[in-house]
Order: C-alpha cells, then sequence, then structure tokens
C-alpha cells in the first residue's frame, strides 16, 4: 500500500481525479456501507432496512429491523455469496477492512451510542467469527495487520477508538475535526488509516453532500490530513459517501467506491486514479 500512503501524503485540494472503470452490480444492493478488496474477491457490506428507525418523544430512536449482508464477488461483480450477520437489533454493518487473512466487519444497532458487535469473516472460508462486542456505535473497522490492534470509530467518527483483537480497548480519543464523517476505512501501513467519508450541509437548494479523504495517524492518535473528493456518482452523491478502498495497482493508487443505493437505479462499483502531473 505504498502508493495510496505516498497519494495521501501528496493530496491537495487540486488533485485530479479520473475513471478508471465501472462495474454495474446485478443483484439487490440495498444500501452499500464498505467495501474491502482481497485479491481475487470483492467485499461489499451493505444494510437492508425492513423497518425504519423512528424518533421518539422522549428524543430517542427505535431500533427498526432489518439484515446485515456482507456480499461476496468475483473481480467482474458477479455475485459469489451473501454472509448474513448481527443479532437482533444490531443488523447494521458499516465499514470494512481486508487484514490479509479476515474482512472485518462492525455490525451495530441503528442508532447513536447503540451497541456494536465486531466479526472476522475468514475470506477464503467466509466463516464469521465474533470477536468482541462494544457498548457504543462502530461504525467502521480497520485492523492493523503489523499491530494487530483494531481501529474504529464511533457514529459519525465524533470519536476514535483502538482495541486489541479480543476487544480490550487500548485507547480513545475525541475527533478534533468536523470537516466530514468517516463511513469507511482501511488500514495502510505504519499506523496509518485512510478514511472516506460525508457530510451533508444546508445549501440554498437543498441538502448538499460534501465528500471527502482523510489521513489518520491511529497509533499517533491524529488526523494527519482531509482533503475534499469534489466528484460525484450517477446519483449525485459524493463519491466518499460510504463504501471506499484504496488498491495498489503496480503503483497507481486506485480509489474503489460505491456511492448509489439498489433503489436508485441500481449500484455500480466506481474506479478512479489520480490524474498524473504535468
Amino acid at each position: 500500500m505504498r502508493a495510496a500512503a505516498d497519494l495521501l501524503d501528496a493530496l491537495s485540494p487540486a488533485t485530479d481525479w479520473e475513471p478508471a472503470g465501472t462495474m454495474p452490480l446485478s443483484f439487490p444492493t440495498h444500501h452499500p456501507q464498505g467495501i474491502a478488496i482481497a485479491g481475487d474477491r470483492i467485499f461489499l457490506s451493505s444494510v437492508e432496512v425492513a423497518e425504519a428507525p423512528r424518533k421518539t418523544a422522549a428524543g430517542g430512536r427505535t431500533p427498526g429491523r432489518g439484515t446485515a449482508h456482507l456480499f461476496v464477488l468475483d473481480t467482474a461483480g458477479t455475485l459469489l455469496d451473501d454472509v448474513c450477520l448481527g443479532s437482533g437489533d444490531l443488523y447494521h454493518p458499516g465499514g470494512i477492512d481486508f487484514d490479509g487473512s479476515a474482512v472485518w466487519v462492525p455490525v451495530a444497532e441503528y442508532r447513536p451510542g447503540g451497541r456494536s458487535m465486531i466479526y472476522a469473516v475468514d475470506a477464503d472460508t467466509l466463516e464469521p467469527r465474533e470477536r468482541f462486542r462494544v457498548d457504543d456505535h462502530v461504525g467502521w473497522v480497520t485492523r492493523d495487520p503489523e499491530t494487530g490492534l483494531v481501529h474504529g470509530g464511533s457514529w459519525g467518527t465524533r470519536a476514535f477508538r483502538t482495541w486489541t483483537a479480543d476487544g480490550h480497548e487500548v485507547g480513545r480519543w475525541p475527533n478534533p475535526h468536523s470537516f466530514i464523517d468517516y463511513q469507511d476505512c482501511q488500514s495502510i501501513g505504519g499506523g496509518m488509516v485512510a478514511c472516506g467519508g460525508i457530510k451533508i450541509l444546508p445549501g440554498p437548494s437543498g441538502p448538499f453532500e460534501l465528500g471527502g479523504i482523510g489521513l489518520v495517524d491511529a497509533a499517533g492518535g491524529r488526523v494527519a490530513a482531509e482533503f475534499p473528493l469534489p466528484l460525484y456518482s450517477r446519483a449525485g452523491h459524493v463519491l466518499t459517501r460510504n463504501p471506499f478502498a484504496l488498491t495498489d495497482a503496480g503503483g497507481v493508487p486506485l480509489l474503489w467506491v460505491a456511492p448509489d443505493d439498489g433503489d436508485e437505479g441500481g449500484t455500480a462499483i466506481l474506479k478512479y486514479r489520480p490524474v498524473p502531473a504535468r
């Protein structure tokens, strides 16, 4: 992932991106949340909401009902398997990460402060293993293959947390920035985490989506850099609305995103690469 780390170090608001491929998905994708690339397999987490949570008179939220999916695809986007995760009110999967052998997936209640369960799904056998639970909404997780530590973010990533692989919390720090809410992140080595996210802001013509990329020093407890990504999907969403991943394509970073829902005319996995400097 050195190319990805180098790219993030060199990003600026002036960085240009160009399309590098589109992969339409021909199955019900619901509301995608995270993406991870594991060799010749693509993993896509998604929440299927059967009953949306509702605000209560006391200011809380009802739990709602739904199903947590982890879709397994080949490199052409063909659905190979659908691993269903979660239990009861815990049905909302978040941003995911591949650590070289397993895909780490948080499944949470669909509300701030809700409980979460953290899974490691074997990338070969697809066997899910619950690793630990957290008394908070965990919106994404990554596992650093160098240290074995698991990093994650709360609802909207207003706080960062770090655990051992069996769930012992070893770090927690508030997010000092409010630029975007990180939705999907991945470890890129050296204690660094790359994140994609979105902030919905009021605008003169209605809500406005701001997208961007963040570089987080999870080991040092700081946000190292953040940059806007002003590119939009066919359905009008910022590219980093939810699923976000980076791969090294022969020394060139490749961005993978899937911002559109299944009921918005279908989901497509989009690939982008930075335009070479001239």
